[in-house]
């Protein structure tokens, strides 16, 4: 396995202030001169990840980070109930990747994201093209409703005794709508010990999937931030939230929109045993963007840190740093 480079204090820190109130927090590490790179985390709500930078090459590149609006360090946070979440949407974020792109004066940059970062990657990539010199995606999605539906019901099928208890959580009077509909308003309850109760269970039925390697099913097999009350409530509400609403996107948007990435090169990295996003997605979208290469890696899951999936990123990430 590749190892990742050492680990990484950032340069510059600070806020990104929005009109709307929101403060977005922004990490950059590196090379001040480098080719820069924004790094587009998961989730939604999952936060910058300091392992993330450590693919890219410091003497290489500047590496922007920024915590999506209501995770991490930024705020006001969805663990929040204050926070309705009505000025946290898929455009608010492509609002905020530009204007921070314009504060740190870059004109065009390489955009990496994975799993949901992925979905904003590419219509971020469709909307600004001209900012955009190439993409590398891992663990790819596009949140159209198939993959959605698929990551909260259509995974019963490899995980049933995971999936009951996911469903069992649900109280009765809920359990006529789809788990999406009825965690969203769960998370959404007016009773503080509902939202984190929901909060945990979503976690766990989401960490059963995440790698190829064999999971546990309780608390102690969560990663050590998915125990923390407040992370777990704040990723889970922007999770339902963003699922709720289809990410404010058009079914099939982005593959149906793949010409609008015409002459950008991408790198897509799948894992062929990734039951969160299954790899139909990934080769349904190489099929249609002709500049696009697919790897597909056949003992990995959708965690970067399965088989393989470090070695991959890393090479794509490097093919990028020796382009003019």
């Amino acid at each position: 396995m590749t190892n990742l480079f050492p680990s990484l204090s950032p340069y510059q820190t600070g806020f990104l202030e929005r009109t709307d109130g929101n403060r977005i927090f922004f990490a950059v590490s590196g090379n001040p001169e480098g080719k820069p790179a924004v790094l587009l985390h998961g989730g939604p709500g999952s936060g910058l990840s300091e392992g993330a930078r450590r693919q890219f090459d410091p003497a290489l590149w500047r590496i922007v980070q920024f915590d999506q609006r209501g995770c991490g360090r930024s705020m006001p946070s969805a663990a929040d109930f204050a926070n309705t979440l009505a000025d946290n949407t898929t455009d608010h974020l492509l609002g905020d990747i530009e204007a921070l792109r314009d504060m740190l004066g870059i004109d065009r940059w390489v955009v990496y994201g994975t799993s949901w970062g992925a979905t904003l990657a590419l219509v971020y990539a469709q909307a600004f093209a001209h900012h955009v010199e190439g993409i590398v995606l891992a663990g790819v999605t596009t949140t159209r409703w198939e993959e959605i539906d698929w990551l909260y019901n259509g995974m019963r099928l490899f995980l049933p005794e995971a999936h009951q208890r996911f469903i069992a959580a649900i109280p009765a009077q809920l359990r006529e709508y789809h788990p999406v509909t009825a965690y969203h308003a769960l998370l959404n309850d007016s009773d503080p010990t509902v939202r984190q109760k929901a909060a945990f269970d979503w976690h766990l039925w989401e960490a059963g999937s995440i790698s190829a390697e064999i999971q546990g099913g309780g608390m102690t097999d969560l990663p050590e931030r998915w125990r923390d009350p407040g992370f777990v409530l704040a990723r889970a509400r922007l999770c339902a939230h963003y699922f709720h609403h289809q990410a404010w996107l058009a079914d099939r948007q982005i593959v149906d929109n793949a010409s609008k990435l015409a002459g950008i090169a991408g790198v897509l990295i799948q894992g062929r045993l990734d039951l969160q996003g299954p790899p139909k997605t990934a080769y349904e979208l190489s099929r249609v963007w002709p500049a696009s290469e697919l790897i597909m890696l056949d003992e990995a899951g959708h965690s970067t840190g399965d088989r393989g999936m470090a070695d991959a990123i890393m090479s794509a990430i490097d093919r990028f740093a020796k382009t003019a």
